[in-house]
């Protein structure tokens, strides 16, 4: 996995230093040679501009634009450079209704802190070797929320258009 993720862009976005510092350091440990640091969402969005990016590790609670927030510019905003941009959320809030809204708003994986390199390191597998597809309707866009196969589904398909979806976006 280590020729793979030096050649990978990273962009890690905390407005704590000591936590960048620290998951820098796991990344540099597996072998990623290209990290950008942002100490909020508002400065991400310029890095993702002017610099392409293959992953985003961002904090879920920053000032003034946070991770959700953040997460919601780069999935829909018309001036977006990567919609698809997988996004691994860092969160110290792991309640239910926290998960849900970062899930909401298109993020990609979530680890809860404290970070430990084997956690974020099976998020980063998981965006690479096992991407979910995107999902597009009138409400959401972004992966697909579904992780699990329902036993209880009587049909061949869970939503309209996923038999003929064509690439990487379904849509409802």
């Amino acid at each position: 996995m280590s020729a793979v993720l030096e050649k990978l862009r990273f962009l890690l976005v905390d407005d704590n230093q000591h936590i960048r510092s620290i998951v820098s350091a796991i990344l540099k440990g597996v072998g990623v040679r290209h990290i950008r640091e942002a100490m909020d969402g508002a400065e991400a969005l310029q890095i993702l501009r002017d610099w392409q990016t293959d992953i985003a590790i961002v904090d879920f609670k920053m000032n003034p634009l946070d991770g959700v927030m953040f997460t919601q510019l780069v999935r829909n905003s018309p001036d977006t450079v990567d919609p698809y941009l997988p996004i691994i959320m860092l969160t110290g809030f792991a309640e239910r209704h926290r998960v849900f809204e970062a899930r909401d708003a298109g993020v990609t994986e979530i680890v809860v802190k404290p970070v430990t390199a084997r956690s974020l390191l099976d998020r980063i597998n998981t965006v690479i070797f096992h991407p979910r597809p995107f999902i597009r309707s009138p409400d959401y866009f972004g992966p697909c929320r579904r992780r699990r196969v329902d036993p209880q589904h009587q049909g061949p398909f869970r939503r309209s258009g996923e038999k003929d979806a064509a690439g990487p976006t379904l849509e409802i």
